[in-house]
């Protein structure tokens, strides 16, 4: 495996440093002293990439080695997670993976190379992620219930942009199209960036997106906020009703997050899993971490690798019957 990316900087605001920097550890650390490789399976530079760095960058001291970041991407994490599955399970390939490479494409595209629940062990959630549904500042809409009873009067519903085909942005419209039965016109972008331009310009009805990216722009007044996916309203936007409080049958239950994991290959022994899921915690619980996971509108995670896997189980059956009942194929 090509090694890229040492970690001697963090990306996205991370401090930089040098190799220099890092201490020396004996042989025997971890427990040979070999060079863990922290494999991300998403270009440099996005949400999951700068986690890695910022993890990587903490638990090498933390086990007495080195641990370098790896950034194989593609096919929505795909590419890199089937390469990650092939690993030995020795404890030296961790992976970062997240709601589309281990719960969304095993549905979305014919064959990925891996199973997202066999292929590998969980070791840590490291937070979720909702999103939030807005309009331009001048739409007519104010609630919910506006949206859907604009949408059922409309031939082909209103229209919704998301960041591309099989995302969480996209996925949360389909869901509540599919709990609600009402009709929705999915216009897809090549990421977030020309769709929540769309959407503030009103060229598009409104659109789902993760706080991270439609927060400032509510802020600034340029986005109507009209609700959130997660079960509890947010702290930061505490005025804003979950879907779930909107009273429209079938969204009682309504939740989606985006979320983002650390997974070692099936097959690793149990006391490296505890050793690791135990020293990423406490990188975790750092207040200069925890102020990093806020910056990207996470919300923590404190679960057992045990909950983690039924968890993951539990979003994998959901995405499928979503992806299966809306007939949604890859780009």
């Amino acid at each position: 495996m090509q090694r890229r990316h040492f970690i001697h900087t963090a990306a996205a605001g991370l401090a930089a440093g040098s190799l220099g920097a890092l201490p020396a550890f004996a042989q025997g650390s971890w427990p040979t002293g070999k060079t863990i490789t922290y494999l991300v399976p998403f270009p440099a530079g996005g949400t999951t990439d700068v986690l890695g760095r910022l993890i990587a960058q903490k638990l090498g001291p933390a086990l007495g080695t080195n641990v370098i970041v790896d950034n194989k991407g593609g096919a929505g994490g795909s590419v890199g997670s089937e390469v990650a599955s092939r690993a030995a399970p020795d404890g030296y390939l961790l992976l970062g993976g997240t709601i589309s490479s281990h719960a969304i494409n095993v549905s979305l595209y014919p064959r990925i190379g891996y199973d997202p629940i066999k292929s590998f062990a969980p070791v840590t959630l490291i937070g979720t992620n909702p999103v939030v549904l807005v309009v331009s500042k001048d739409s007519p809409y104010k609630t919910l219930k506006d949206i859907l009873a604009a949408s059922k009067a409309k031939p082909g519903g209103l229209s919704s942009a998301s960041a591309g085909t099989g995302t969480s942005q996209h996925l949360a419209l389909e869901l509540m199209a599919y709990k609600s039965g009402v009709k929705f016109t999915h216009i897809p972008y090549k990421g977030s960036g020309p769709a929540i331009q769309d959407a503030i310009g009103g060229q598009v009805d409104m659109m789902f997106d993760t706080t991270v990216v439609a927060g400032p722009h509510i802020q600034s007044g340029k986005l109507r906020a009209i609700a959130v996916t997660s079960a509890k309203r947010l702290a930061s936007m505490p005025d804003v009703p979950t879907i779930a409080e909107s009273g429209v049958p079938g969204l009682a239950d309504f939740e989606v997050v985006s979320w983002q994991a650390i997974f070692v290959p099936a097959g690793t022994p149990a006391p490296i899993i505890d050793r690791l899921h135990t020293e990423i915690r406490k990188i975790l619980a750092q207040p200069e971490v925890q102020e990093k996971l806020k910056g990207f509108g996470m919300e923590p995670a404190d679960m057992t690798t045990a909950q983690i896997s039924a968890f993951q189980k539990a979003e994998v059956e959901k995405w499928a019957q979503v992806i299966k009942a809306a007939n949604i194929k890859p780009e």
